[in-house]
């Protein structure tokens, strides 16, 4: 692990990390008892207290992430090469989204460069002005599917607004977030401001959330693991901010350009193998396109599953799942949704034999290729369990419309609001429909877009506040207001002696 500037021994139960692509055992980490986490606790506060972090300059604090963006940068090759390697995620994949990472660094350490002070008037001689104040301690819980990009969206602008962090990741992908406690260290972080800790959410994850020094809790996770913390953060009145589960509807109109769309799909569903919050699962297509989008879409899905193999080869498009119990989860919802009348259109079954692309062996790794559900002659595919439930793999399902009241219908029958996109030329429609969906994000003739400036942040089961821009800032920070009076000795005492004998008027507010 890492506490207070150095690599930590923990006391717990040693997790194993696999390579998601043999089912191998690859590395270990030292699992954090209640004993560490308390210890990463305490230095994390230790730190905040002496202010050599949480009362340095601005200029000092964006210096530091700027360095920190450097250090990323010069790192990029182990860290893509972890990241893949710990995951699954396609290589091609990696190469594209860990680089962009060094953006978010740069972003906050502007942001709080150019940060401006609110003044308020006041009635009278009172001058009344705000300042963002960083928070203490905040825990920080993040998932397996992009463990780096994850976590650097929650401590870019956790660090720019001075607090310390404890980052707990998952089990299944810690190594790249130890990592970064060198790195950080490297670039000039002092020791305590940033600590990781290792383990499995009912033990190591409960003791941080409910530890009494720790002032903020944000966590991306499942919906239920997200109503548990949230359930420990409101009893410590902490703040939250949770990143939770999806189920984000596509909506492809008549008036779309067809191989544009069937693009999207594919990006949109089968990147990270599908497993993202934001991938999009439910395909609702205009009835008068959907026999062509349906060929094309099923033509792509033989593309990608052709060129499935082992991540590290460059030419890899889609990667295995995480592990043998999310392979077996996705296997089930499936499997279930099959035998309640949905139709396969392709893929539904755990990849076995040797791969086209490099010989890989699928049956010891954990590959399932991209599936695509539709109704059945008996059965329509919205009373299936896959209609509703997250799957977290490569997994959607395709619907047909015939207007757009339909379609919003469908696209917000979901407990869910994270994302959303929706794909045609006419931008009339467009706006439209965007305005009438119920997501935090909502994309035309695109998907999964994402930038330190824009807000990432769902509504309903999908979460609490959001990531990215300043709206993340502001969630690190307290609000701190001053008020002084610069009225005279004279005026003052003239006006604000409340309780002086005789008559006369005194202000109240």
């Amino acid at each position: 692990m890492w506490i207070g500037g150095a690599e930590w021994p923990g006391t717990g139960k040693e997790i194993p990390v696999e390579d998601p692509s043999t089912g191998e055992v690859f590395a270990t980490c030292d699992g954090a008892s209640s004993k560490d986490v308390d210890q990463a606790v305490q230095a994390a506060h230790k730190a905040y207290k002496s202010g050599v972090w949480s009362k340095a300059p601005r200029n000092v604090r964006a210096d530091i992430l700027d360095k920190i963006a450097e250090q990323f940068d010069a790192n990029l090759s182990a860290l893509i090469a972890l990241e893949v390697k710990q995951t699954g995620r396609a290589n091609r994949e990696m190469k594209a989204q860990v680089p962009s990472l060094v953006k978010w660094f740069k972003y906050y350490a502007s942001l709080i460069r150019i940060e401006e002070r609110s003044v308020l008037p006041m009635a009278g001689k009172l001058h009344n002005w705000i300042d963002r104040v960083p928070i203490g301690v905040v825990a920080q819980i993040t998932p397996f599917n992009h463990p780096l990009l994850i976590a650097t969206k929650k401590i870019a602008p956790a660090l720019a607004a001075g607090n310390s962090i404890v980052v707990k990741p998952s089990e299944l992908t810690p190594i790249t977030t130890i990592l970064l406690g060198k790195l950080f260290k490297d670039a000039g972080l002092p020791d305590g401001v940033f600590n990781v800790v290792v383990g499995y959410g009912l033990d190591t994850g409960k003791a941080l959330v409910e530890h009494p020094l720790v002032n903020k809790i944000d966590v991306t996770g499942s919906t239920a693991a997200g109503r548990a913390i949230g359930a420990i953060a409101g009893q410590k009145l902490n703040m939250y901010t949770a990143e939770l589960g999806g189920k984000a509807p596509l909506i492809v109109f008549e008036k779309a350009d067809v191989d544009l769309a069937v693009n999207g799909i594919a990006f949109g569903s089968f990147i990270a193998s599908g497993q993202t919050c934001i991938a999009a699962t439910r395909i609702l297509v205009q009835n008068s396109i959907k026999a062509d989008i349906l060929a094309k879409l099923e033509a792509k899905c033989d593309l990608i599953r052709n060129r499935m193999g082992s991540p590290a080869n460059n030419s890899c498009l889609m990667g295995p799942i995480v592990s043998l119990r999310q392979l077996n989860n996705v296997i089930d919802i499936v499997d279930s949704s099959l035998n309640q009348g949905a139709r396969l259109l392709c893929g539904g079954q755990r990849l076995s034999g040797t791969s086209k692309l490099d010989d890989i062996d699928f049956e010891r790794g954990y590959y399932y290729p991209p599936t695509v559900l539709i109704d059945g002659p008996e059965a329509k595919i919205k009373d299936t369990r896959i209609w509703k439930e997250e799957a977290f793999g490569p997994v959607i399902v395709v619907v047909g419309f015939d207007d757009e009241d339909e379609a919003v219908n469908l696209a917000n029958d979901s407990e869910f609001g994270l994302g959303a996109a929706l794909w045609t030329t006419d931008l009339s429609q467009a706006y439209r429909i965007a305005a009438q969906i119920d997501a935090g994000i909502t994309w035309v003739n695109t998907h999964h877009r994402n930038d330190p400036s824009s807000p990432w942040g769902g509504m309903g089961s999908s979460g609490v506040g959001s990531e990215n821009g300043i709206d993340a800032y502001h969630t690190y920070t307290r609000m701190k207001s001053t008020i002084i009076n610069f009225a005279t000795t004279e005026e003052s005492l003239q006006n604000d002696d409340w309780f002086r004998e005789g008559a006369g008027e005194v202000r109240y507010n």
